[in-house]
């Protein structure tokens, strides 16, 4: 995939996160600038990190339990490490630092 394409993808990843998150009316904000999308936890100030990486052309995440790479294979951002989606790390992220349910379909 050239950069364009990349960017476009990542573009629409954010933008499907940004959309589920207020469709759940869970108490958090989110901000997104510059290809960063930071998920701000109201209850407690704690932060979730997506950033695209163009240069490697992954997408990253952060958490409080680390940081993890993710690359699109096929459809499904996966990570580079374990393979596990980024859908199910970012639930898993949620549910960690918010203490709220919400499955994200990306």
């Amino acid at each position: 995939m050239n950069e364009t394409e990349y960017r476009q993808r990542v573009d629409e990843l954010i933008y499907q996160i940004e959309q589920q998150i207020d469709d759940s009316g869970i108490d958090v904000d989110y901000e997104n600038t510059g290809g960063m999308l930071t998920i701000t936890v109201e209850s407690n100030a704690s932060q979730i990190i997506l950033s695209r990486q163009v240069a490697t052309r992954e997408v990253w995440l952060a958490d409080r339990s680390g940081g993890f790479h993710f690359v699109l294979k096929g459809e499904a951002w996966r990570d580079t490490q374990s393979g596990e989606l980024l859908s199910d790390m970012l639930s898993q992220a949620f549910m960690a630092q918010a203490s709220e349910s919400l499955a994200f379909s990306l």
